[in-house]
């Protein structure tokens, strides 16, 4: 007999491992560019223009820009380390094993863009816009999230540990094996989409009010 999957089913996550990279050249950094095997480190931009370029088994590590464009752009065996951006842009974009560690973002304009493999860890995030974003195989590890918003995107083996979400909104969402045990969560918004996610019993308590009125149901006492 087969044995029974566990839910939820944990991200399957490869560790990016970069090796032989040749510095990179900030003038580089340009629209439609195709980078691959470089690091760029201690970069201090304005603006940092990458719309609909390729990135491939490239290292960022201390970027700094005001504004950083990424839209339709494709980002393949990437690291981001200690980056800090006011405003990150990748809408359309194609993330692939992608390990964004230790940066700040105040707002992330990234709907309608496909993560698979991404690995966040020790980041500041302001408003995560995702909305009709596709995520499979995404863990985000000792965040905190000011506004983290999912409305109508499609979530598969996504994982959440030692993570602050001051709002979360899943409404219209598709999910499934996505484990919230691990978030300390504020505000929810969607709570009808759960279904196909993980919660502890502390977080179904404090789900309960929302759940009742989700369901019609009025709840007295006596």
């Amino acid at each position: 007999m087969a044995r029974k999957r566990a839910f939820p089913e944990p991200p399957s996550i490869d560790p990016v491992a970069l090796t032989s990279l040749a510095a990179g050249d900030p003038g580089d950094l340009v629209p439609g560019a195709d980078l691959e095997g470089l690091r760029f480190a201690d970069v201090d931009s304005d603006t940092i223009d990458l719309a609909r370029a390729g990135l491939y088994e490239t290292h960022l590590a201390n970027v700094r820009a005001g504004r950083i464009d990424l839209s339709n752009a494709t980002l393949a065996e990437i690291v981001v380390e200690g980056g800090d951006f006011t405003v990150a842009r990748a809408v359309r974009a194609q993330l692939r094993d992608v390990a964004l560690r230790a940066t700040r973002i105040g707002s992330a304009e990234v709907y309608e863009s496909t993560w698979r493999g991404v690995d966040v860890v020790g980041c500041r995030l302001g408003y995560v816009n995702l909305r009709g974003a596709t995520l499979e195989d995404v863990r985000f590890t000792d965040c905190t999230i000011d506004e983290l918003d999912l409305v109508q995107a499609t979530a598969a083996r996504v994982a959440f540990t030692g993570t602050r979400i001051h709002r979360l909104d899943v409404q219209a969402s598709t999910l499934r094996h996505v484990d919230l045990r691990g978030v300390d969560l504020g505000e929810l918004g969607g709570v009808e989409a759960l279904a196909g996610t993980a919660i502890s019993t502390r977080q179904l308590s404090d789900l309960a009010p929302a759940l009742a009125a989700q369901l019609g149901i009025t709840v007295l006492d006596g």
